[in-house]
């Protein structure tokens, strides 16, 4: 059964529809991502399951529960990070740790919490002379607070640097390893496949696929290229009777072999039959931010 559950979710702001038919489930225990750009309705679709917005049509299930109907049940079982989620410049960690703690029936230990998520030197550390990374560890340590059965995640890493980044993207990793299903909102693509098992990708407020993130790119292009330099002479029928090739291309001095299934075993297998070394071997295949495009139109920055 799905932990959360979108059916033809529609959201207007006067006579503009920001959400337009939205639709899908995530399952417990997965990492889902919301892939879009800027203004696709990611947020205001997060919103709605959240209970913060009322939709204007469709419904929206989190655990069974209708988020405008029961937003009490719902804060129990729903931790939220939001996109805007600073606190008040002079609230110690270990005070906001505190106070959260205290809206929750069941929470969890935060102490622990704070140790989970490498915080413990900063409890008594004031909100505004944390680093970026440190809030973004810290409101993460918030929306666990209260022992949920999932957590929503909006465009947790925008503003960090690459390292710190990474160091989110672990701390999500452990997380989901906790047990709690994760609701990712992102339009990083390095990050959407780094760490969902699945992903909606929305753009100008519809979904327009709903997949694996390899699945998303194998629908729009599953061939692979392997560009190589050959050590010696070699007849490019060898490498085009390959039952996984398509096609072979001399580019200069090296060759690019074209196909689909596990070709550069079938490749490499050929080569080292007939002694020829690979040098300087590059495998290409689609990406995520090819199969964007192909879907929607467009890149995801545009």
């Amino acid at each position: 059964m799905a932990i959360i559950e979108v059916d033809n979710l529609v959201k207007r702001y006067g006579d503009h529809t920001a959400v337009n038919g939205v639709g899908f489930a995530v399952e417990p225990g997965e990492i889902f991502g919301i892939l879009g750009p800027n203004g696709a309705g990611k947020t205001t679709t997060v919103e709605c399951i959240e209970g913060l917005r009322t939709p204007d049509g469709g419904t929206v299930r989190v655990c069974g529960i209708d988020p405008r109907h029961d937003t009490g049940e719902l804060r129990q079982l729903l931790g939220a990070q939001l996109q805007q989620s600073d606190l008040p410049d002079k609230i110690e960690v270990g005070e906001a740790m505190e106070l959260y703690s205290s809206f929750y029936r069941d929470p969890a230990d935060w102490r622990a919490l704070l140790d989970l998520l490498d915080l413990t030197d900063k409890i008594g550390t004031q909100f505004r002379r944390l680093s970026g990374g440190q809030k973004q560890r810290l409101s993460i340590a918030l929306a666990l607070i209260g022992n949920p059965k999932v957590a929503v995640l909006d465009e947790l890493t925008t503003g960090l640097d690459p390292q710190a980044r990474r160091d989110a993207w672990e701390l999500i990793e452990l997380v989901r390893d906790r047990g709690v299903t994760i609701l990712l909102v992102t339009h990083f693509m390095e990050e959407a496949e780094r760490l969902c098992d699945r992903l909606a990708v929305i753009d100008s407020g519809r979904v327009v696929a709903v997949d694996t993130p390899s699945g998303l790119v194998s629908s729009v292009d599953d061939r692979q290229r392997i560009r190589f330099r050959p050590s010696a002479p070699l007849d490019h029928a060898v490498l085009a009777a390959i039952p996984e090739v398509a096609s072979v291309e001399r580019a200069g001095d090296r060759l690019v072999v074209t196909g689909t299934g596990n070709l550069l075993l079938a490749v490499t297998t050929v080569l080292a039959r007939h002694r020829v070394v690979a040098a300087d071997l590059r495998v290409e295949q689609a990406s995520l931010d090819d199969a964007f495009v192909a879907l929607t139109g467009r890149p995801i920055d545009s």
